[in-house]
């Protein structure tokens, strides 16, 4: 059985004291293993990191924006196999490994315009003789922690900024799905960055807590569940480091009475069972405002839900593949349990989908349920898979105080046709990332990626120009040239 190592200095390692199993999902078979880095393996990639920086730093910013133009077709080039690995490992149907990747690539088209985006501040004359000007400077070697559901794109929100500012970079990805993360960071030696300015090392707690503890590290990035961002941020800070760790979500769409009930079913069908709901930006909760509306919208995506297929991830036909692991099946599918015992109607049950072919594979049928309550435990945590709950309320009022009242702010959106109504809902609701007839609002790469409330820790949201600062410090020199000859006395007063 092949196994995934780690890359250090440019050079592939095969740790084998301990080794984890790495399974196809629409199976429920192991395919290959993922070696677990020791605490030694990971301070080895550090050194190596720290090693390199002085010379990357130092190496002008077209040169390594060119880097990133060569990254950049070579991850075009090579689309269908990350697809390919991506399907294999975490069970994503091709078309949307495909769109993941591209968002990815954005990251990538972003980062090749660095030299724009180092530009510092400069101001002549702010005293006599005295010129003053700010620059951006990388931090040295920074680490990014990344989670199973966007193995190829949320790496490349990190990694492509960070290392074209400047800074030496460990990736720490998903045991479950390590191999496209690999794929591209060999992709990534291959566009001719030089050893040890990118290291990958796979693993769990035990490389984790190495990078949130290891001097050298000075910046760290994290996506993943809450309980983990928490601890991620805490420690980090606890250690004099830099963090942005991005957490769960419990996203809303509101459905007002107006909306075009079609086209928000249309909607909600894709960003509810997209990618199996696994997604921290996936519609999970519909609030309907208004009976009316409620009925029509449970008519409306009972329908709909007719026509999904759940299954493997080379049929380009199915709409959504398996979960990541057995026990991720059975958590979700302990979630709908819940949901009916607290009273709620399960109107379509995904609970035990038949997938010809594949009886082992980890699959949930997507999921419709009626009646939910905010004192439901499925309404109150993140489920993460293809289930929608339905809520009903009285007015947007309601709505909007539900979602603001809720732990997770992360995404939401609103389906109207009253202008008013979108524009009070964007200006007033306690979420970072909102959408107005756009269910899933992702920023694009120019712009930056992040929640609010316990959706994320730190100041800083991730990639686009919240990236650029958080890879970078600003340092402000204030130089003075004087006249030949011109003698100044000495001034204790302090300086204007």
């Amino acid at each position: 059985m092949n196994t995934v190592g780690h890359l250090i200095n440019g050079q592939m390692v095969t740790e084998a004291d301990r080794l984890q199993d790495v399974y196809n999902p629409a199976t429920g078979a192991a395919s290959k293993q993922v070696a677990l880095a020791s605490k030694e393996t990971v301070e080895e990639a550090i050194a190596a990191a720290q090693a390199a920086f002085p010379a990357w730093r130092n190496t002008p910013a077209i040169k390594r924006a060119r880097v990133m133009f060569r990254f950049k077709e070579l991850l075009e080039q090579n689309a269908d196999r990350i697809c390919e690995m991506i399907g294999e490992e975490h069970g994503k149907i091709s078309h949307d490994a495909g769109g993941e990747l591209q968002r990815g690539i954005e990251n990538v088209e972003y980062a090749c315009g660095i030299p724009e985006l180092l530009k510092g501040e400069h101001s002549k004359n702010v005293g006599p003789s005295i010129d003053s000007w700010s620059e951006f400077q990388p931090l040295g070697v920074v680490a990014g922690i990344t989670p199973f559901n966007f193995p190829a794109m949320v790496p490349m929100w990190m990694f492509p900024l960070a290392i074209a500012c400047g800074n030496t970079f460990i990736l720490k990805p998903s045991e479950r799905d390590p191999s496209s993360t690999m794929y591209i960071a060999q992709l990534l030696q291959e566009a001719g960055l030089p050893d040890g300015v990118m290291n990958v090392v796979n693993g769990d707690k035990v490389a984790v807590d190495t990078l949130l503890t290891d001097e050298r590290i000075k910046a760290v990035s994290f996506v993943g569940s809450t309980p983990i961002a928490e601890y991620i941020y805490s420690t980090a800070n606890a250690n004099g480091k830099r963090c942005q760790a991005l957490g769960g979500a419990k996203n809303h769409a509101i459905v007002m009475p107006d909306a075009d009930m079609d086209n928000a079913v249309n909607q909600l069908v894709g960003a509810a069972f997209g990618s199996s709901g696994e997604r921290c930006m996936a519609l999970s909760v519909a609030v309907a405002v208004g009976d009316e509306a409620a009925d029509a919208l449970v008519a409306k995506m009972t329908e709909a839900m007719k026509t999904l297929k759940v299954g493997v991830y080379s049929e380009s036909s199915n709409d959504f593949g398996p979960v990541i692991t057995r026990q991720h099946q059975q958590k979700v599918v302990g979630y709908i349990n819940s949901a009916e015992t607290d009273g709620a109607r399960i109107v379509v049950d995904g609970r035990a989908p038949e997938v010809e072919g594949y009886a082992e594979g980890f699959f949930v049928g997507a999921t419709l349920i009626d009646g939910v309550t905010t004192e439901m435990q499925s309404y109150q945590e993140e489920i993460f898979g293809p289930v929608l709950q339905v809520v009903r309320v009285n007015s947007m009022e309601e709505a909007m105080k539900m979602i603001d009242d809720h732990e997770y702010g992360n995404g939401t959106c609103i389906f109207t046709r009253d202008g008013e109504a979108a524009r009070y809902f964007s200006d007033n609701i306690q979420v970072g990332m909102v959408g107005i007839n756009v269910p899933l609002p992702v920023p694009v790469a120019y712009h930056s990626f992040g929640g609010w409330k316990r959706s994320l820790f730190g100041d800083l949201h991730a990639y686009g120009p919240d990236g650029v600062r958080f890879y970078t410090k600003r340092k402000t020199i204030t130089q003075r040239w004087p006249s030949s000859g011109v003698r100044e006395g000495v001034s204790f007063a302090f300086p204007s």
